[in-house]
């Protein structure tokens, strides 16, 4: 029986291998220069995609697709940059299963030990410059995926005797947003944070993440409360926007935004921002004005979301992949435009793979920003604070 798995094992290893060749020759091809044709027209060379074509296939035209026009649409969608992304992410993920799968059946002083161990870092490799290359609307996706770590799994791996804050003292509690006392490093500090569902009735019981009036006025009762016993706030966003609902609404949401907005520019404490997933519109920034503006690798930030802005330029939301790239959401562009700080790293592949990998790449940037604003007076913290907001937005001038 083990003589039967060690030999599947090596004609897998070996399909393997001319797998990796085949890759290889690819990329080669890719390499090659571009030759002239049409009068000086730079193309690639026949069956070879150049390095910088479009990975959708050229649409015929009605001759070429025997006059019927929807062939030629079905061609030219047939291989959308979202299909080839979704299907290289697909190879690597198959790729995974056979390293792992070979890994099981072989004895690791087999001599094709070696070899699994190479394609291993092979694999490995194609998952970084994956992840690495990823444009506007795959950080989007990644953002918005159901398995990112959400604000109780921070509380749980970076923070200890988290004491939740309940209600507004006003009307009732919301769920949407989280927020409480705990400590981090020894220091007592305010946590405030949006807070998903993994599955139906919780994303339900959560609003999605959709704040209402009642939310934004208890987190600001929990940032007035720890302005009042010196404690530095750390909040983590992640939603896609305040919740429009009508009932929203009638209880005051523009003015719940406006006055967090106002009052958080004038706490005398240390505000730390993070964002983890999505930061929409004035949901995110109701509880976003802070000293220090963190964002991790994969999440966004954006005054609307790509589907809306789609709506209303184009009147159509199919091309929100092009509204994303115009947006500016990812956190590469956020720190060239000098809205956010610093990006946070990522574990490969996203923090959706490893909960407890994303929480220790972030501690030690929590842990600096908090012991360079401690050391600030009351008044310094509101001068910086200032100027950081007033110098947004000025190479629009």
């Amino acid at each position: 029986m083990n003589g039967k798995r060690r030999k599947a094992a090596r004609e897998r290893l070996r399909r393997m291998r001319e797998k990796a060749k085949e890759r290889a020759e690819k990329e080669a091809a890719r390499a090659l220069p571009k030759r002239k044709l049409n009068g000086g027209a730079a193309v690639a060379a026949p069956g070879v995609e150049g390095p910088g074509a479009p990975p959708e296939k050229r649409t015929p035209n009605r001759k070429e697709s025997g006059g019927d026009p929807s062939l030629a649409t079905q061609d030219a969608t047939a291989a959308s940059p979202r299909d080839v992304e979704r299907q290289r992410q697909r190879q690597i993920d198959a790729l995974e299963r056979d390293v792992f799968e070979l890994s099981r059946l072989t004895n690791p002083t087999d001599a094709t030990a070696e070899d699994i161990e190479r394609i291993r870092h092979e694999v490995d490799e194609l998952r970084r410059e994956f992840y690495a290359h990823l444009g506007a609307w795959q950080r989007l996706l990644l953002a918005r995926h159901p398995q990112r770590p959400y604000t109780e799994d921070y509380i749980r791996l970076l923070f200890e005797n988290f004491s939740e804050i309940h209600g507004d003292r006003g009307y009732s509690d919301d769920p949407a947003l989280i927020a409480g006392m705990a400590w981090f490093h020894g220091k007592p500090v305010m946590i405030i944070g949006s807070q998903k569902g993994r599955d139906t009735k919780q994303r339900l019981a959560r609003n999605f993440a959709q704040a209402k009036p009642e939310g934004y006025r208890k987190a600001l009762r929990a940032m007035h409360l720890a302005a009042k016993f010196r404690r530095p706030i750390l909040v983590f966003v992640d939603t896609p926007g305040a919740y429009p609902g009508v009932d929203a609404e009638e209880r005051g949401q523009a003015e719940a935004i406006a006055h967090n907005l106002r009052e958080m520019s004038r706490l005398p404490v240390p505000i730390i921002v993070t964002i983890t997933g999505e930061g929409g519109s004035g949901g995110a920034l109701a509880v976003a004005v802070g000293d220090r503006i963190l964002m991790l690798e994969n999440s966004i930030y954006s005054v609307i979301s790509p589907e809306g802005c789609a709506s209303i330029m184009w009147r159509d939301a199919s091309k929100a992949e092009i509204a994303a790239e115009a947006l500016k959401i990812t956190a590469t562009d956020l720190l060239q435009l000098k809205l956010v700080d610093e990006i946070v790293p990522e574990p490969e592949g996203g923090a959706h793979y490893d909960h407890e990998g994303a929480a220790k790449m972030l501690e030690p940037f929590l842990a600096r920003a908090l012991a360079e604003l401690t050391q600030l007076e009351p008044q310094q913290l509101l001068d910086q604070r200032y100027e950081k907001f007033r110098r947004m937005g000025q190479f629009f001038a």
